[in-house]
């Protein structure tokens, strides 16, 4: 059973008329950068719940979400019409085991994303860590359209940081940008576009990747990647990419 806290919204944003990330006061105990709460709304005689990755790094506050608006959700739709100063319930601790603590060190970290997936990985890159670990950083991120490209400021933030340790590949599979790949990621994977943008190759010995989002892109990619010889990574049996869980 979970234990709830009461938080309240203190900041909005709309990316688009979909896509939403709300700014939360609640005080959810120390976590990891990579982990989920659970937010829910008391809605009738229920409360409804659903797992989201924390946007902003452990030691940031307030708490941040970012999530896509299911028209027929029992709970998304609620969310977006929250306003600066509504209350909603967060678990009081965080979970999760998509962390870094199970990525195995090696010199390029691969950072898949699709959708609000993003969230995840903003956590993880605010801190220290994976530029200590990782001589590359590439963060791929496949969404339909250009509005769904969330977070510009943030990453461009990163970009100036970091320099050439890090590379950010936006990929759009339903239009075309010049500074955007064009297609799914699963495609620019198979099809080595990925890779040549990045100008890192994804090998066994040199690469680890995380997976995020949708479910058949993580089919797809850990299809290609194990006919490629890379293996999920394991606490016994240590491999070449990590998934999260929750979904």
């Amino acid at each position: 059973m979970n234990d709830w806290v009461k938080g309240r919204v203190i900041g909005k944003k709309a990316w688009n008329d979909r896509l939403f990330s709300l700014q939360i006061d609640a005080p959810l105990a120390e976590f990891k950068a990579g982990q989920y709460a659970k937010v829910a709304l008391d809605i009738g005689e229920d409360r409804v719940g659903r797992p989201y990755s924390l946007v902003n790094a452990p030691d940031q506050r307030p708490l941040e979400i970012y999530f896509n608006e299911v028209p027929e959700g029992p709970l998304t739709p609620r969310l977006s019409d929250l306003v600066i100063g509504d209350d909603l319930w967060v678990t009081a601790k965080a979970s999760g085991v998509f962390t870094l603590e199970n990525v195995v060190p090696r010199r390029h970290l691969w950072l898949l994303a699709t959708g609000t997936a993003l969230g995840v990985y903003l956590s993880i890159l605010r801190t220290p860590e994976p530029w200590q670990r990782f001589e590359r950083i590439v963060l791929a991120h496949g969404v339909r359209n250009a509005d769904e490209l969330a977070y510009g400021e943030t990453i461009a933030e990163l970009q100036a940081a970091h320099g050439g340790q890090f590379c950010f590949l936006p990929a759009l599979s339903r239009e075309q940008r010049p500074d955007a790949l064009t297609g799914r990621l699963t495609t620019l994977l198979a099809n080595g576009e990925l890779e040549a943008k990045a100008g890192v190759a994804i090998t066994a010995e040199d690469s680890h990747l995380m997976l995020c989002g949708n479910s058949e892109m993580i089919k797809e990619v850990r299809a290609q990647l194990e006919a490629r010889g890379l293996r999920r990574h394991r606490r016994q049996e240590p491999g070449h990419y990590t998934t999260e869980q929750y979904h």
